[in-house]
């Protein structure tokens, strides 16, 4: 029997099969701060101050206005999943509209189905210098940026990716499962030894010395 939220989501779904847009807008709102987190993780830290998360989101609702039958005609996946197969084919179309040839197409493919473009170690870099770093050591933190960029590109793609799902995302070991197509007992160890991965690598970072990842 599905939980009480589960039904509302179903109920919600069905006036949405109906025509009713207000029940989508009401979905996509609830699904948000997930997708924030998402786009902010996986947007091209070279177009900071040019493109905001907000701004992808916007485009990405009209896209999913426009797609929603799509979504109907495979029932069996998830809406949040579905949902982030389009906010994560919007963010490819931003990153081709602004950064043209400079962005290897192959990092917007992703690992996997729903995962959007892939986690890149850039990507992953710049987050955690926000989190760790201070803005006066420019000179440190460019030099950081590049160890821990290439130190993160030598972690395996899908481990990278289930650290950038659960632990930048904040996405439940489930809802990363689901996503990767691969099983939650698999997505916790890949997890944990993700984390441990890279405490190994923030120890040998200046700055990082008392990281908590």
């Amino acid at each position: 029997m599905p939980v009480e939220g589960e039904a509302e989501i179903a109920d919600l779904l069905a006036k949405v099969r109906a025509g009713d847009q207000q029940a989508l807008a009401e979905l996509f709102a609830r699904h948000r701060d997930k997708l924030r987190r998402m786009v902010q993780l996986r947007l091209d830290h070279r177009l900071a101050g040019r493109v905001s998360a907000s701004d992808v989101l916007q485009e990405a609702y009209i896209d999913a206005v426009k797609r929603i039958d799509h979504y109907f005609a495979k029932p069996d996946q998830s809406f949040f999943g579905w949902l982030r197969l389009v906010v994560g084919q919007r963010l490819a179309d931003v990153h081709r509209e602004h950064l043209a040839q400079k962005r290897d197409a192959g990092q917007e493919v992703p690992i996997h189905r729903g995962a959007g473009p892939g986690a890149d170690s850039a990507c992953l870099a710049a987050c955690l210098l926000g989190e760790g770093t201070s803005p006066s050591h420019a000179a440190a933190q460019t030099e950081s940026f590049g160890r821990l960029e290439g130190a993160l590109e030598q972690m395996d793609p899908l481990d990278r990716e289930v650290l950038a799902l659960r632990h930048f995302e904040e996405l439940s070991n489930a809802e990363t499962a689901a996503i990767l197509g691969i099983q939650p007992a698999a997505a916790s160890k890949r997890y944990v030894r993700a984390l441990a991965r890279l405490k190994q690598i923030l120890e040998t970072i200046p700055g990082f010395g008392d990281s908590k990842a």
